[in-house]
């Protein structure tokens, strides 16, 4: 499959085996060319900042090359695009991925160097809780407890009632399990406040890229949420992502078009009944207990830096 790009006034023909790309001979001034969607936009940021942003179109990659920025359909239809990505991550890598609620800052939740990069770029104080996307239950049970599963004892089995609604757009925290990583759940921080913190906001987004990439993984990505940097206002445009945190450090940006501010629903499962710490997107179902103007400060800064 072959990728015609328009850089200073030239057309390149990138190859998908190749990571370089071709000029053809013709003169752009006599070339009837459509962009595809939203291109003229990207091409405006490529203008700003041509030696960072570049097209990810093969497997190759380092980091002179700048930030890597793949344009996925939605579907997840031309998903050998998404390849170079999840190599990137298992080397360390960390950069953004779309969710079926907002865009998610992402690495391996295995790689330190990762996770400090990810909160430097962030500027996440290392006490702040992080959540994990994960692509299956059997993911969720190992690096958690799991859902309370009853125990005949007038004790719900809530697992039946959360596996109707996942995978879906809600953060669900649990106690985390020994497989998790301590810079997952403490990063950092011997503060009394924090020192027994060993719980874990847990995400399956119902994202066919997102989950494209997840199935390809090891191990679940560590994730949290962007917005502007002076505004307490979500980012839900890709190129606009890019050119804001890629200066910052990003390797890479998956663009599967603008998204709503609409965050996931954070639901705290480690008390009964499950209270919701933030209304988001999923809907408050009957066994979820919502008590918002009752909501305490420990009950807030549990909320994850998630999405």
């Amino acid at each position: 499959m072959q990728t015609l790009c328009v850089c200073e006034d030239k057309l390149w023909r990138f190859d998908a085996d190749s990571f370089f790309g071709s000029r053809l001979s013709f003169s752009t001034t006599h070339l009837s060319f459509s962009p595809p969607r939203r291109s003229s936009v990207v091409s405006m940021v490529v203008k700003r900042s041509p030696k960072r942003l570049k097209y990810n179109t093969g497997s190759r990659f380092t980091k002179e090359d700048g930030l890597v920025y793949t344009e996925a359909d939605p579907s997840a239809s031309d998903s050998w695009k998404l390849e170079p990505i999840v190599n990137l991550l298992k080397q360390g890598a960390v950069g953004v991925i779309p969710t079926d609620t907002l865009y998610a800052i992402v690495c391996d939740l295995r790689s330190h160097s990762a996770i400090e990069r990810l909160r430097r770029i962030k500027n996440i104080e290392a006490s702040k809780p992080l959540s994990i996307l994960c692509h299956s239950f059997r993911d969720i049970d190992k690096y958690t407890a799991g859902f309370p599963r009853g125990d005949g004892q007038g004790h719900a089995n809530l697992f039946k009632a959360v596996k109707h609604h996942l995978p879906g757009p809600y953060t669900f925290i649990l106690i985390a399990s020994k497989e998790l990583p301590k810079q997952c759940i403490r990063f950092g921080t011997s503060s009394a406040k924090y020192a027994s913190r060993k719980n874990v906001g847990v995400r399956m987004p119902d994202d066919a890229i997102c989950q494209t990439i997840l199935k390809e993984m090891d191990a679940p990505l560590l994730c949290t949420s962007i917005k502007f940097q002076k505004e307490d206002e979500w980012m839900i445009d890709p190129v606009i992502i890019a050119d804001t945190y890629g200066p910052e450090g990003l390797d890479f940006v998956v663009d599967g078009g603008v998204r709503v501010a609409d965050p996931s629903t954070v639901v705290d499962m480690t008390k009964m009944p499950p209270k919701v710490l933030r209304q988001g997107k999923g809907p408050i179902l009957h066994w979820m207990e919502f008590e918002d103007d009752q909501k305490t400060e420990i009950d807030k800064d549990l909320i994850p830096a998630g999405i």
